[in-house]
């Protein structure tokens, strides 16, 4: 006997009711953790402060509290308590006192799911309005940011084009704020994006390593693969290792250290064409990599752009930053030719068009590429 289905009107109703029911609980879900994270930080900025007024009078007492907070906070809980973000911290809760959030003077951490209502945008928000430095400015943004409903794109670009003074100029206000409750398109975050925010995953101390695409994900991990092959000179460090800049994050796709060459390797993959603005990228990441990861006694770090594209694949190596010209031959003779690495990628693209059909029709491949 056959299964009895439902009548299609009926599980209409109910398939699009748990459909509203699961997105508005995750939507609820990723704003309940930005608030709470928000009020947590907040909170910190708040008793880095209190403390510091006790010793106010001393020269470089609060920079001195803020690195050693910085050392053993994240010893214990890992990324997300630099001195950057704490001075961040302290900075937010400077920008909105106690008397803009509390009807009270009280309000400590027990009370932290109640503040949290006072803190409606996402900690990203508020990180992009300190930016602001006029008050007046960044008070206006942050209730457009409220009133129009913006994603943090977007209060970005309104920043940057200066609407607040371009508003304050104009004759026709009303039709300038109007305009501005119109989102733009793809400006739309869903609660997963919001959840894998890097500052979301910093305070729940989730392990950030996905990439956009299935195309992206397997030639990064066969690339992996293929460089520790290629001999133990090849010492693999990190995957998706993620740094940042200002207020800006940024994943470098791969990172290894050349035992032979004693120098990090910092790889970066694009499916698209090369461009110029990679190579700029690349020596941005290469002047991070010197300063933040470069231990001493090693050689400066090099990068690898690798460029996937069907029509043309490619392979660029970012030497311009080495002390010597003796040094970047000893590189270029020590590093794998750019044509293996070419083959190598090319190869693995056709393998993996060759498995997307078997894969589209619901056939399990735990192997790896």
């Amino acid at each position: 006997m056959g299964d009895i289905l439902p009548d299609a009107t009926d599980y209409s109703g109910i398939h699009s009711d748990i459909v509203h029911l699961l997105e508005s609980a995750r939507s609820a879900a990723a704003r309940s953790v930005n608030a709470l994270m928000t009020t947590t930080y907040w909170e910190i900025g708040r008793r880095i402060v209190e403390f510091e007024q006790g010793g106010k009078d001393r020269a470089g007492y609060g920079e001195a509290l803020i690195k050693r907070l910085a050392g053993d906070l994240s010893t214990r809980f890992g990324r997300g308590f630099s001195r950057q973000n704490l001075q961040q911290m302290r900075a937010f809760f400077l920008a909105w006192p106690v008397e803009a959030i509390c009807q009270t003077p009280s309000g400590k951490s027990s009370d932290l799911p109640v503040i949290a209502d006072r803190f409606p945008l996402p900690w990203s928000a508020f990180v992009r309005l300190l930016s602001v430095k006029n008050a007046a400015a960044r008070r206006f943004y942050e209730t457009e940011t409220l009133r129009c409903g913006w994603s943090v794109r977007q209060l970005d670009r309104q920043v940057n084009s200066k609407f607040y003074e371009r508003t304050a100029l104009s004759r026709n206000k009303a039709s300038m704020l109007q305009k501005a409750e119109q989102p733009e398109t793809g400006d739309s975050l869903t609660p997963e994006q919001a959840l894998k925010d890097p500052f979301v995953l910093e305070f729940l101390n989730l392990k950030d390593e996905y990439s956009e695409s299935n195309l992206e994900e397997a030639l990064i991990q066969h690339l992996a693969d293929f460089l520790m092959e290629l001999g133990d000179d090849f010492a693999f460090v990190g995957r998706q290792r993620r740094l940042r800049l200002d207020d800006n994050w940024f994943r470098v796709d791969l990172l290894f250290f050349h035992r032979q060459l004693k120098c990090l390797i910092v790889i970066d993959l694009k499916v698209g064409k090369f461009s110029y603005a990679d190579a700029g990228q690349m020596h941005m990441y290469l002047n991070y990599a010197k300063a933040h990861w470069m231990k001493p006694g090693q050689n400066p770090p090099i990068g690898l752009i690798l460029c996937a594209d069907k029509g043309a694949a490619e392979v660029h190596y970012a030497l311009d930053g080495l002390s010597n010209k003796v040094l970047a031959a000893e590189y270029q003779t020590a590093l794998p030719k750019e044509t293996l690495l070419v083959d190598e990628m090319i190869k693995t693209q056709r393998e993996l068009e060759a498995r997307r059909p078997a894969l589209a029709e619901g056939e399990i491949d735990d192997s790896r590429c």
